[in-house]
């Protein structure tokens, strides 16, 4: 029985990851690095340590990765200062999973002082009982680590747990902590690996309550 659901949030919740990507490549820019779409692709549902490390590795130990990792959180912050963008259906889904009084989360690989901000901005924190971040957890997704600990403080069992993801990793995650993961497609097109471990693959949050409902 699903008793809780537990939200990713860049690229599911929020249509964040394009613009992640133009941020680190304009922060790329200004070191005089560019930055290929493959590379990029291989960092989205990380965190930021494990981001800039695949990025030093595919580009070289000479990147300033620190330096261009912090002009990327500028300008993040100048292109999020009106709030970010809901994916699709985000209000909708909220509003009927409250109404099914299931426990909600958040599990990001973004700092949870940053989760709680754009939470706040845009006016959905009061959804969500616990809010987990990547700087919380030892390792990042693929390691379920985010995910186990958003249950303990909601106070639920791992396999009562719905994860939303939007990303090959993060589906990994939940699946190893033994909850179940639903995938809503952002940048990156599910492997068939990925494709398999999912309960389900949907085209947009307008479709994931219904999901639920049947689990």
């Amino acid at each position: 029985m699903v008793t809780a659901v537990i939200f990713d949030m860049d690229g599911l919740m929020f249509d964040t990851e394009r613009l992640a990507r133009d941020a680190w490549r304009r922060a790329m820019a200004d070191y005089g690095y560019a930055l290929p779409d493959h590379v990029f692709l291989r960092g989205v549902g990380r965190t930021l340590p494990e981001t800039c490390a695949v990025f030093v590795e595919a580009l070289g130990a000479g990147l300033p990765i620190d330096d261009v990792a912090e002009a990327k959180e500028r300008y993040m912050r100048e292109m999020l200062r009106s709030g970010p963008p809901f994916k699709p259906g985000l209000s909708t889904l909220l509003h009927g999973l409250a109404e099914l009084a299931l426990a909600l989360a958040v599990a990001s690989s973004t700092a949870r002082t940053e989760v709680e901000r754009r939470l706040v901005q845009v006016s959905v924190r009061h959804y969500f009982t616990a809010i987990v971040g990547g700087d919380e957890v030892a390792t990042g997704k693929p390691s379920p680590d985010l995910f186990l600990l958003a249950a303990e403080r909601l106070g639920v069992l791992p396999e009562s747990c719905v994860v939303l993801e939007d990303s090959g990793p993060g589906v990994v995650a939940a699946t190893a902590a033994g909850m179940t993961a639903v995938l809503v497609p952002d940048l990156v097109e599910p492997s068939p690996e990925v494709h398999a471990l999912a309960a389900a693959v949907v085209p947009s949050l307008a479709e994931v309550e219904a999901v639920i409902r049947g689990c």
